[in-house]
């Protein structure tokens, strides 16, 4: 046989018939690798219960902290943002607007 008659048959023959047979054979094995194994849900289901018993405690904890000092939970903020003044409505008042946009609104 003539190669170049030869070359162009294996080439038009691995484009039209290798490749997507390529392509949809791991298609395939991707599919069947993105469902969950047994495993992976028994996993999953002993880390959900593990996160319930956390959050139990963490409620049972903040129950007895409470108890004994129902303030706890402020003394974890920053006294100096207290006490530090809001003076953006100043700044737009001074530069002539009188509304200042949503996103520089502080919540309060």
């Amino acid at each position: 046989m003539n190669p170049e008659v030869f070359i162009p048959i294996i080439a038009i023959g691995a484009l039209f018939i290798v490749l997507p047979w390529l392509v949809f054979h791991y298609v395939t094995k991707w599919k069947a690798q993105a469902t969950l194994t047994t495993e992976d849900e028994n996993l999953l289901d002993e880390l959900h219960e593990l996160a319930r018993r956390l959050d139990d405690r963490m409620r049972t904890i903040e129950r007895i902290i409470d108890a004994e000092n129902p303030g706890w939970r402020g003394l974890g903020q920053d006294p100096v943002e207290d006490l530090l003044e809001d003076r953006t409505d100043r700044l737009y008042e001074a530069a002539g607007r009188t509304n200042r946009p949503a996103r520089a609104r502080r919540k309060s």
